[in-house]
């Protein structure tokens, strides 16, 4: 069959799919998308792959792609991330037989992301990116499909996309945050960049970003013309988000629970989905959040869900008739909504600013603002704290070290040269001298090994003299014998 293109392939492939669920590292995976395909998702991404690693490791594809066919988990795109054409095109080949389409990853601003040059950090490689989606649409039989993030300037992203549209892209996921957006920082989406995407290229667009509810899916569809929306967040805290509902957590639980009894994954990736589902009730019951830390096994895990159900049925038992949510939720704990993550406080002042320019200020800003509560202290120093009461993380309080002469380490209270250890080793060592605050006896050992050595010298000498004398007696004993005979 040849290739399908553009709206063809999201017409026919793709069933005109609109209620998307993202690529999600370690949580879209099968289990999860076909929790999220009963409640109204109609396509769904794999969670993103290495290239390279897909391509060297065997037991990598298997694992990650290869391991259940599923005839329900279709529509499926395969995203992966890569910074090199070859490989690109030899892992698209490799999973080609097992989904819709490939996915090319230029949206990952996380840090691992920058360390491996891929993800969003390519997205000024206009020339490498036009030719890693050109050989792959020459090579794929399935088409190849982006998802990248705007830049700050509007004209710039409609340019960028319409460069990869003339590559070969069949399929653009638009994010509309820069990617500096992220964590703290992240602020709200730019509507306003996906709009003029959609507006300046003729492939189907999907629109990432700002989605909570189901009205939001409509709003955004009706105000950028986009053919479809994806959800990442929106979907993890309620997989019901595409079919407008806002069920209990508990019953959203154990729907997962029994997909992965039969289509199992790693136990780390359950208990991220679930705290992610019971974020708002784990701030109520902390107790169970200690448990479904410690939690080993999948029937522990259950046994979590269930105890979490008979608290939260025994708080709606003593309701009261005119109770109202609190913390500010729009729904009471028990049910799924979306969790808003805080911004950063200056942020929260500037009415003003908002989406790209309430969202650029550095890590190192925010850094700031948590070392100006003084007492506030780290989980690591809280852990600390609880086995020893008495602890002091006043600084104030820290015992003062004399400084090494040479580098400004603290230098040891023995040492015959006052320097830390490692100054005081070269300089012993150099000089072939001892310091024994240190433990360091290049001396010693020298004269110990002269002493050796003499001795051995003298051992020679000794069987030297012992040897002759041998030799002469068998010579006089030979010469006795000549004289008898």
């Amino acid at each position: 069959m040849p290739k399908l293109e553009g709206f063809e392939f999201w017409r026919n492939t793709l069933k005109g799919a609109r209620f998307v669920v993202a690529p999600m590292v370690d949580q879209s995976e099968l289990a999860w998308r076909l929790l999220s395909r009963r409640h109204g998702a109609q396509l769904c991404y794999t969670p993103m792959l290495h290239a390279q690693v897909f391509v060297r490791d065997a037991n990598y594809r298997k694992e990650n792609l290869y391991c259940d066919v599923c005839p329900e988990d279709r529509p499926l795109i395969v995203q992966f991330c890569a910074n090199d054409p070859e490989v690109f095109v030899q892992a698209a080949l490799l999973a080609q037989d097992y989904c819709d389409a490939i996915d090319l990853n230029l949206g990952c601003p996380q840090m691992i992301a920058k360390r491996g040059h891929y993800g969003a950090f390519l997205q000024e490689e206009w020339k490498l990116l036009q030719k890693m989606i050109v050989l792959a649409n020459e090579k794929l039989s399935v088409p190849i499909t982006c998802k990248i993030r705007v830049f700050p300037e509007i004209g710039k992203t409609v340019k960028y996309a319409q460069l990869l549209e003339e590559a070969g892209c069949q399929l653009l996921t638009v994010h509309g945050r820069t990617k500096e957006q992220k964590g703290p920082l992240a602020g709200v989406a730019s509507w306003e960049h996906i709009q003029a995407v959609r507006k300046a290229v003729n492939i189907p667009v999907f629109a990432n970003g700002n989605i909570q509810y189901l009205s939001d899916v409509e709003e955004c569809i009706q105000k950028t013309g986009v053919q479809g929306v994806m959800s990442a967040e929106g979907n993890l805290h309620n997989p019901a988000l595409f079919e407008g509902r806002n069920p209990v957590v508990w019953e959203m639980a154990e729907e997962y629970l029994e997909i992965v009894q039969q289509y199992p994954c790693p136990l780390s990736y359950v208990r991220a989905h679930l705290f992610k589902l019971w974020h708002h009730t784990l701030q109520v019951h902390q107790h169970l959040r200690d448990e479904l830390a410690k939690v080993k096994t999948l029937e522990g895990l259950v046994a979590v869900n269930r105890e979490l159900k008979l608290h939260c049925q025994e708080e709606i038992a003593n309701l009261k008739e005119d109770e109202k949510p609190k913390g500010g939720l729009p729904f009471f704990h028990w049910i799924c909504q979306p969790y808003v993550r805080p911004g950063p406080k200056e942020v929260c002042k500037e009415n003003g600013t908002s989406g790209m320019e309430g969202s650029t200020r550095g890590k190192r800003a925010l850094e700031d603002e948590d070392d100006g509560n003084s007492d506030g202290l780290s989980k690591n120093k809280q852990k600390k704290k609880l086995r020893n009461p008495n602890k002091s993380f006043d600084p104030s309080l820290k015992p003062k070290y004399a400084k090494c002469d040479q580098c400004g380490n603290p230098k040891g209270n023995k040492c015959v040269f006052n320097l830390c250890r490692g100054c005081c080793k070269k300089r012993a060592f150099r000089e072939t001298a001892d310091c024994p605050g240190h433990g360091l006896l290049f001396k010693t050992k020298y004269e110990k090994s002269l002493s050796w050595k003499n001795g051995q010298s003298s051992l020679k000498n000794i069987e030297v003299t012992a040897q002759k004398g041998e030799v002469e007696e068998t010579i006089l004993l030979k010469e006795a014998i000549d004289g008898v005979a």
